[in-house]
């Protein structure tokens, strides 16, 4: 790999290995420690501080809409207690809505539906609050009121002339009309729904009417008294709706407390589901640690990986809690999540145990084994960590507050999994040292010594090793999962058809994404705050479908001390006030409340009869007080003077919203509204209550594009810091890009919208995305194969079992969220999902085909092939060298052969070949032979010869391994991602890789072949060595150049490193040029045979010592 820093891998390695090694020595500190701490931790819990206002949790912290109300309450504060008026509020307050509709029919003006709306009217004002366990009240002592009267629907005083109206001798006007009997001034588009109006503005039908309900909130008390009316009328009216209490009408209530109440709803529906969650991922866990050897499997540990993941996830909440963060109902959804990367850290510990040689301690193996997962666990918490840690940036509460403890979260997973977890996997070592059974710690025997039991016992009760022979084939299976990803899905993907259908897939993947995203909605409807099953969810509904045309009654402020008398202030007030009402959101001036309009407008219309002059500013003041501010006027409002009463300082009017149908028309009214105030030469503002929600339309687009940008950046940054291959940030940033673009296309396809809960999910989809694509390509980088084919084989091979264990567990630890009946848990599963399907087809099927077609080796493998097509290898004219010295030997110094010496081929006086730990070695306890002085032992004479070929020896000389199941490479393994290895462990006899494990199943065969040809060269003439040749250990005459063979490695490279491959070539293409005839009379087996052979003894070269013989 090129541009490499490889100090934080190093770093990582070795500080990971002496971690391991702590674990395995005292693996009951780590098992004890971490419980205590957990049991600390939790303590937190009673610190606790829930937090389910929807404004704070859900609106920008800084928005427009915060500023504007700040604005308005500085000059324009409500009073609730005298001075109420509902088109003038600036927050919701406490109140109740009931919407009601005709049981039969569309239409609500009749005198029954009518009586019964008078019944619903009286039992509200008469529930009875018991409030403080003495306190109790009614609707009229805790009323909204204007001067001494409580907020009435006075439209319910149509049932005066109701009779008259249905029988139609009385005509109802639109929009408003003044009551025959009661002369009240009925403005019919607050309370009526959905009106049919005719030509000449009567009213035909009204489909729904609603009934409005506003109590004081001045004070904190005032304001828990509220509380608990909106508890008492919610519960009143939702049990005469339940009883069924009115025949000819139908409700749908709602409060400023649902949406709280419906927060609350949805931590306590998904509670249930952990202990689900747990046992699908408990049991999920324990079949993907099963194997067929009950000494080797570790079920308890899938078990105690979710374990110790609850473990960190309850400890990190107990601390975050210590510190004073909120607790929102959305962080019931990161242990789901925890769950899915605590199992994910645990299959690739495990994967890297079994990697581990046996018949090591269980220290050495435990430091082996957190050395080689040291890069795939911390790639993977650390990309989430950060992932979380950037949306604490977002502008919204709920995203910062679940990004925190989700961020807290992983950390202290990670911590836990390698420590307590770590320990377990130690005691588990100890276990299988001992070859006990994996679920009743039972000694059992291997499989090779277990043919004379019964099958029950065989069935059941066998595995582990046989330390007297632990590379037995027997003991040894390989994994058939991994064996069809290289043997099935790598050559299915090598297809040219195949890839073109892939490429063509991805296409049209991006291609539904673009689209996706183009036709992307944004905004968090107050509906899906709500569980599918709620009351709510109905009045919402209603809202929707009557209640849109005339939705929004918005306050425009005017601050800054103005001269209003001064007609040239005058004529730019009106105009500012016309362009609001000739945009396509504002209604007609009909419904414009002006005080400077209607107050100018009235001085100048009867000023014969007012005798007065407002010309100046005194005289204007003075005029507007005396005629136009009296207290029942609500204009008085609507005006703010100095501290003198001088000069006005600010103004405000009202204008009206028209047919504002969904979320994308609130954001561009929104918008409109504001252009036209940054346009204006005033001082000006528009507000409402709801704009504080609306800004989330402005800021949730830029905010997550923003994330998603800088996570992808810091992404890269991480990627190239673990893993230090260019080419391969390039392909990590390609994938986060496709895969960020895919989760964010189909999830708007898939009925998503983009807000501040898609947007908690976005930004967490960035750490995901990386998991799977990033190990796939570091593995092809990573890879020994001499042709992108040879690469990808090997990548899948060794990644294509952890990533679908991986993206299942992280999908079945999400799966309960969709039981919870909550638009929000719901949001979750679908972008989970939606980023692990999606990475997971990218790690499984394009990277694949990408890198085997853009990847390391692609440029260059024809080339290779060309020169062995156009000439043999054996062609190739011998060196000087190899004139001067027809038998040319190198003895290397021992220094470069670290790896085991044992298991030496020599050939004996009666012509045998014999294998020999050699006495140049003196071998280690540990298993290693190292070099000793061999100055006075015996004779050379009587040593077999060792030896390296020199560069340029002739390209017919082959090498063959002299051990019993095959030699092991002594290279230290590279960790590949999830839990893989690039190269065979040097004591492996479990889990070794790709071509070791072919090598075992042909071992036993092998074997008896090599003995059978051993036998033929017994009996051929060229093996019966003479008395000299024989002291010497030289063959007395050369044998044909098919059966010179050198069983030691011809250069520095591990059997991996492609060099069997091109000595395996040139001596394939002598054969072919060699008569079939002299092969076939020289050779004690068939072609078929031998080559078999050589197939087998090249991939299993044990050292870089061994015999050549030379033609």
């Amino acid at each position: 790999m090129g541009c490499r820093f490889t100090c934080v891998d190093k770093a990582l390695h070795i500080s990971f290995y002496h971690l391991g090694l702590i674990v395995g020595r005292h693996p009951g500190y780590f098992l004890i420690v971490p419980i205590l701490l957990t049991l600390l931790c939790v303590t937190g819990f009673q610190r606790v501080k829930y937090e389910m206002d929807p404004e704070y949790l859900f609106s920008p912290l800084s928005g427009e809409g915060k500023v504007e109300r700040a604005i308005v309450e500085s000059y324009f504060k409500p009073n609730y207690t005298s001075r109420f008026n509902v088109g003038r509020i600036t927050r919701p307050g406490r109140f109740g809505r009931v919407i009601v509709v005709p049981r039969h029919g569309k239409d609500m003006l009749k005198s029954e539906i009518w009586h019964e709306l008078r019944l619903l009217d009286q039992l509200i004002q008469n529930e009875t609050v018991h409030w403080d366990e003495e306190e109790t009240f009614t609707y009229r002592d805790v009323c909204a009121r204007w001067v001494d009267e409580c907020f009435q629907n006075d439209v319910l005083n149509l049932d005066y002339v109701i009779e008259e109206v249905e029988n139609r001798t009385l005509n109802l006007t639109f929009p408003i009309m003044f009551n025959p009997v009661t002369w009240d001034a009925h403005a019919f588009p607050v309370y009526f729904g959905g009106t049919v109006v005719s030509e000449d503005g009567l009213i035909i039908s009204v489909p729904s009417v609603q009934l409005v309900y506003f109590v004081t909130a001045d004070t904190k008390r005032q304001d828990a008294r509220g509380a608990a009316w909106e508890d008492a009328f919610l519960s009143a009216v939702g049990r005469a709706e339940e009883n069924h209490v009115f025949r000819y009408i139908s409700t749908a209530r709602f409060a400023s407390r649902t949406l709280d109440i419906e927060l609350e709803r949805n931590t306590r529906t998904v509670v249930p589901y952990f202990s689900t969650t747990f046992v699908i991922m408990a049991a999920f866990s324990m079949v993907s640690c099963w194997m067929a050897d009950w000494v080797r499997a570790k079920p308890w540990l899938g078990l105690l990986g979710n374990i110790s993941a609850c473990m960190g996830t309850a400890a990190a909440f107990g601390v975050t809690m210590y510190l004073g963060v909120e607790f929102i109902g959305i962080n019931l959804a990161a242990p789901f999540l925890m769950l899915g990367i605590g199992i994910d850290d645990t299959f690739v510990m495990l994967a890297a145990w079994r990697r581990s040689s046996a018949q090591l301690s269980v220290p050495e193996r435990m430091g082996r084994m957190l050395s080689e997962a040291a890069v795939s666990i911390s790639i993977t918490s650390i990309t989430d960590m950060i992932s979380f840690w950037i949306g604490i940036i977002s502008p919204f509460q709920s995203v910062r507050i679940f990004c925190i403890y989700s961020g807290f979260a992983v950390c202290f997973t990670f911590i836990w999994h390698i420590t307590f977890f770590a320990a377990c996997v130690a005691v588990a070592g100890y276990a299988e040292r001992k070859n006990l059974h994996s679920m009743i710690c039972v000694k059992v025997d291997p499989v090779s010594k277990s043919d004379k039991k019964s099958w029950l016992y065989r069935k059941f009760c066998v595995g582990g090793l046989d330390l007297d022979d632990p590379d037995n084939p027997r003991d040894n299976k390989e994994h058939c999962i991994m064996a069809y990803f290289r043997d099935n899905m790598a050559p299915f993907l090598s297809r040219w058809p195949v890839k073109v259908v892939v490429m063509t897939t991805f296409v049209c993947y991006i291609a539904g994404a673009c689209y996706g995203i183009s036709v992307m909605e944004e905004g968090l409807e107050r509906r899906k705050l709500s569980r599918s099953d709620s009351y709510s969810v109905e009045f919402y509904d209603r809202e929707d479908f009557y209640f849109r045309e005339f939705p929004y009654r918005i306050q425009v402020i005017i601050s800054g001390e103005l001269n209003y008398s001064d007609p040239v202030i005058q004529a730019e007030v009106e105009n500012l006030t016309q362009t609001f009402e000739n945009t396509t959101y504002i209604s007609s001036p009909l419904y414009t409340e002006s005080w400077l309009r209607s107050f100018v407008g009235y001085v100048r219309r009867n000023q014969d009869y007012l005798n007065v002059s407002i010309d100046t500013e005194d005289d204007f003041i003075r005029t507007l007080k005396e005629l136009w501010l009296f207290k029942p006027n609500p204009f008085s409002l609507d005006v703010k003077f100095n501290d003198d009463g001088t000069r006005i300082i600010a103004s405000r009017f009202l204008i009206q919203a028209v047919n504002i149908s969904d979320t994308n028309g609130e954001k561009e009214m929104v918008r409109a509204l504001r252009n036209i105030c940054h346009h204006s030469h005033l001082n000006v503002s528009v507000f409402h209550p709801y704009f504080v929600f609306f800004d989330q339309f402005e800021l949730v687009r830029p905010t997550s594009i923003q994330s998603m940008v800088i996570g992808a950046l810091v992404m890269m940054v991480v990627c190239f810091i673990f893993i230090p291959n260019i080419q391969c940030c390039l392909w990590v940033a390609l994938s986060i890009i496709s895969i960020e673009a895919g989760v964010a296309g189909y999830m708007a396809l898939w009925g998503v919208n983009l807000d501040s809960i898609s947007m908690i999910n976005l930004i967490m989809c960035i750490g995901f995305s990386v998991d799977y694509t990033a190990h796939i390509c570091y593995a092809c980088m990573s890879s020994q194969g001499s042709t992108p084919e040879e690469r990808v084989k090997e990548s899948l091979y060794a990644l294509g079992l952890p990533i679908i264990q991986g993206a299942s567990s992280t999908i079945l630890a999400v799966i309960s969220l969709v039981l919870a009946g909550s638009y929000i848990f719901l949001v979750f599963f679908k972008m989970v999902f939606l980023v692990v399907f999606f990475g997971a087809m990218h790690g499984l099927f394009l990277l694949p085909v990408l890198l085997s077609l853009f990847g390391p080796g692609s440029c260059t493998a024809s080339k290779k092939r060309k020169p062995l097509d156009k000439e043999p290898s054996d062609t190739k004219r011998p060196s000087d060298v190899e004139k001067t010295f027809p038998h040319p030997f190198c003895i290397p110094h021992p220094s470069l052969n670290p790896v085991s010496h044992s298991n030496f081929m020599h050939r004996c006086t009666n012509g045998e070949l014999k294998s020999s730990s050699p006495k140049h070695f003196a071998k280690h306890k540990e298993g290693n032979y190292h070099p000793r002085n061999v100055e006075n032992e015996g004779k050379l004479g009587n040593c077999p010869h060792f030896g390296i070929p020199l560069p340029g020896l002739p390209s017919h000389m082959k090498m063959y391994s002299g051990g019993k199941y095959g030699g092991t490479s002594g290279s230290l393994e590279k960790d590949l991602g999830l839990g893989t290895s690039g190269e065979d462990s040097s004591e492996s006899s479990s889990s070794k890789s790709q071509r070791r494990l072919q090598q075992r199943e042909e071992a036993g065969e092998d074997y008896e072949q090599s003995r059978h040809q051993k036998d033929g060269w017994r009996k051929s003439p060229s093996a019966r060595p003479s008395g000299a040749e024989v002291c010497r250990g030289r063959p007395q005459e050369f044998q044909p150049p098919h059966l010179m063979e050198v069983y030691a490695n011809s250069g520095y490279l591990s059997d991996e490193g492609g060099q069997h491959h091109r000595s395996r070539d040139r001596a394939a293409a002598w054969n072919r040029n060699r008569p079939h005839d002299n092969f076939r009379q020289y050779s004690p087996r068939s072609k078929s045979q031998n080559n078999h052979y050589q197939h087998h003894h090249s991939r299993s070269v044990p050292s870089y010592i061994g015999e050549m013989k030379f033609p």
